[in-house]
């Protein structure tokens, strides 16, 4: 045999070594590689598992009956207290017009009889059972007829079919009881009131530009007003509206 030969056996046996090593080599990572795709889809699932939202607790119909109950005996006794807060506000308001009125005929005390002749003829059955009915009255109950959404509801049409302007606005303490006054006489108590809407109608109107009503409607026992004076549009909503002549 000759040196090339040899040669030639020699580098086919390495080259045959060096594959065998890499195949081997290649085999172990395979293996590597299928291990390590099992050991993150296991811990993939886990983290799944752990991130899963439990499901809604289910309360018995009782409990939901009571928490409903709670709610609306609270939310009763806010009203009922914001009530009386505005009641007592415009007692006191008018009051002090009172006192007012009282001052001014202490300087002519010769009128003092002939004052009191004619403020008892002008307080009428109707006048006295008008002020019963105002919310600022201390016997006032807020205990409508079914049928009172719906006139209140036809009487926001009439006024804004008529275009009827404002004539006097007063805003109530703490957003609890705001007064809209028309042009007819119409008077509008809502609850609860918002200050600064009110504020602004009543700043239109000390400026002279009369808002006028341009719509209103009555929504789920809720009421949406909306008026237009010459600084935009307002909008006014409430949850109760109480509407009088």
């Amino acid at each position: 045999m000759s040196a090339m030969s040899l040669a030639l056996l020699l580098a086919a046996g390495t080259a045959t070594a060096a594959g065998t090593a890499a195949l081997y080599s290649a085999r172990g990572l395979r293996r590597q590689i299928t291990a390590l795709r099992a050991d993150l889809a296991a811990a993939s699932a886990d983290r799944v598992e752990r991130a899963a939202v439990p499901a809604a607790r289910t309360a018995p119909a009782a409990e939901l009956s009571e928490i409903r109950a709670a709610v609306a005996d609270a939310l009763a006794e806010e009203r009922e207290r914001e009530l009386a807060e505005a009641r007592a506000f415009w007692a006191a308001q008018e009051a002090r017009d009172l006192a007012g009125t009282g001052d001014a005929h202490s300087l002519l005390p010769g009128l003092e009889a002939l004052a009191d002749a004619e403020s008892e003829a002008a307080e009428s059955p109707e006048l006295a059972a008008a002020r019963r009915r105002h919310p600022s009255h201390p016997e006032f109950s807020p205990a409508p007829s079914p049928d009172d959404h719906e006139r209140t509801a036809e009487r926001l049409a009439e006024l804004a079919q008529a275009r009827m302007p404002l004539a006097d606005v007063r805003p109530g303490p703490l957003g609890t009881l705001d007064v809209y006054v028309f042009a007819d006489g119409t008077t509008l108590c809502m609850t609860p009131g918002h200050r600064e809407t009110s504020e602004r109608l009543a700043g239109a109107l000390r400026d002279g530009d009369e808002p006028v009503l341009l719509g209103g409607s009555g929504v789920s026992g809720a009421y949406a007003l909306t008026f237009s004076c010459a600084s935009g549009t307002v909008y006014v909503l409430a949850d109760r509206v109480i509407a009088s002549l």
